[in-house]
């Protein structure tokens, strides 16, 4: 049980990336928890409940999408840091079925149609290795903002497909708070990039649907980048 609540928070971040939204993702989470978890160690459990309960409808079917199983090996490992093994219990693959179908969806990822990022960092070094990163996924940066301000501005001035935000930026404001005034305007899917992505997890209030934990892996931040676009909704109140 004291896995299951420890990993609570990460199997909710699971959830809505899987889904692209907090309220679908939570729902999905406390079904799980209601109609009782298989019986796989520590909190493998939890990650297996919710992904037998997220509807393939949730999940983008179009040509060429990613499939099924192949996005949510892609969360399980990339995301949330399973081992292959694990995430094929999770899954219900055979361990050399989930290989093939993990290789297929990074093969996948590098021919995924690219969009307009806005970059929201303060940290310079960081922000020009987001830069790299998001640029390797195939994706265009419109900006870096360094502030609350230079985000809204560089939002307003630019069309912009995803944001990929910082949650502290230090004297420069607060990412969220820059990402609600962004979307008074334009309504666009959102990343949260952060040290600590337990904190954005409290179920206290509204919270971001995708989350991303810093130091940032390639994979990570492919998958998470199509997610929010394909199946993202607004991210925050």
């Amino acid at each position: 049980m004291a896995a299951v609540v420890a990993a609570l928070p990460f199997g909710r971040r699971y959830a809505r990336a899987l889904t692209g939204s907090q309220a679908s993702g939570d729902a999905i989470v406390a079904d799980a928890l209601r109609q009782g978890l298989p019986p796989l160690p520590g909190s493998l459990g939890l990650f297996a409940a919710i992904t037998r309960l997220t509807p393939t409808d949730a999940l983008d079917t179009t040509p060429g999408a990613l499939s099924t199983a192949g996005r949510q090996l892609l969360l399980l490992t990339a995301l949330e840091g399973l081992s292959v093994l694990d995430a094929a219990q999770v899954v219900g693959l055979d361990p050399a079925e989930a290989v093939a179908v993990l290789e297929a969806a990074r093969a996948a990822l590098r021919t995924i149609t690219a969009t307009d990022v806005l970059i929201i960092e303060d940290e310079p070094v960081i922000a020009m290795d987001l830069r790299m990163l998001v640029e390797s996924c195939g994706h265009r940066v419109t900006g870096i903002a360094a502030t609350e301000a230079q985000a809204v501005r560089l939002a307003a001035a630019h069309p912009t497909g995803l944001i990929l935000a910082d949650v502290n930026l230090g004297r420069g404001g607060d990412g969220i708070n820059a990402v609600r005034r962004i979307l008074q305007s334009v309504q666009v899917p959102v990343i949260f990039v952060t040290a600590y992505p337990e904190r954005l997890l409290t179920a206290g209030e509204v919270e971001p649907a995708f989350i991303m934990s810093k130091p940032f892996d390639p994979i990570a931040l492919a998958i998470s980048t199509y997610q929010a676009v394909t199946a993202g909704r607004v991210p925050i109140a």
